[in-house]
């Protein structure tokens, strides 16, 4: 199922070029009563949005994907991780650049398995989460900014020290992020964490539909010009091994985001750039620069 958040309010099943609008399924799920529990409530119920969409869309009117404007498709994630350095030729094309690495940091393997073991993962703040149609405004245009393609893996259940192998049954699906980032000396969290610097898109891929998460290709252009290309097989630290990670230190709830990585190949974008980002099994998104 493609799930995906549109037009503000609404929610919708993708199927073909079209749009089923199934947002009277909110009304079947939990009150919300306050205090909220932590995390996204329709990532929450899931699975119970799934087994009502193919009756929701029997009868719900549709519209052209075209003709929608596509919000994250997580409204309220409670947190954003992020792998850093999780392919090996963009910790090779990280320390050879100083205007990436600004003599903050020279990360090779150091004698550890892969930079995460050394570094760990860092945070985002979940204000940065932005759709594809919202598009990228840039925080400080007379600096750098580049673009980061990446995987990204959307928790589904509360988790907490979970093994590699039991993981994945805590997945809801899987989107196409872009990390957004301004170079400088500045901590790495803090430069990727300006408002609409995390674009999550254009929909939700459930985990049913994407059986090998760790063999995914794909690209990004930048006004048509191809910029990364990778698969993620060529991951440092495999996706079962990142939720592992983050879960024992901390707590994962339904709409946690897992960024997994970038390969090489980053470069700036500037405004009234197109960015135009593919992932097999997941789709197209164009996200605008301004």
């Amino acid at each position: 199922m493609k799930l995906c958040r549109f037009n503000g309010t609404k929610l919708g099943v993708i199927e073909a070029d079209r749009v089923y609008d199934i947002t009277a399924v909110l009304d079947t799920l939990p009150r919300l009563r306050w205090p909220l529990l932590p995390g996204d409530h329709i990532i929450r119920h899931i699975g119970a949005i799934s087994r009502y969409a193919a009756e929701a869309v029997s009868g719900s009117h549709s519209v052209p994907l075209a003709s929608v404007h596509l919000d994250s498709p997580v409204a309220n994630p409670n947190k954003v991780i992020a792998a850093p350095l999780n392919y090996a030729m963009h910790v090779s094309e990280v320390n050879r650049d100083e205007a990436i690495h600004h003599n903050t940091f020279n990360t090779s393997f150091d004698g550890y398995r892969t930079p995460i073991d050394k570094l760990g993962l860092f945070l985002k703040a979940n204000s940065s989460v932005c759709g594809m149609s919202d598009g990228v405004r840039l925080s400080h245009p007379t600096r750098r900014n580049d673009h980061e393609i990446e995987l990204v893996v959307v928790i589904g259940s509360e988790a907490k020290d979970v093994s590699p192998s039991e993981s994945m049954k805590h997945v809801a699906g899987y989107c196409i992020g872009l990390d957004m980032t301004v170079r400088g000396p500045e901590d790495r969290s803090f430069r990727k964490s300006p408002d609409r610097y995390t674009v999550l898109g254009p929909y939700l891929v459930t985990g049913d539909e994407i059986e090998s998460p760790d063999d995914l290709p794909f690209w990004i252009k930048v006004n048509d010009e191809t910029r990364q290309q990778s698969s993620t097989r060529n991951l440092l630290v495999g996706i079962p091994e990142l939720i592992s990670l983050a879960s024992r230190w901390y707590t994962l709830y339904p709409g946690d985001i897992i960024m997994t990585g970038t390969p090489d190949g980053v470069a700036p974008v500037n405004s009234g750039d197109v960015m135009e980002a593919w992932i097999d099994r997941i789709g197209t998104m164009r996200v605008s620069v301004s």
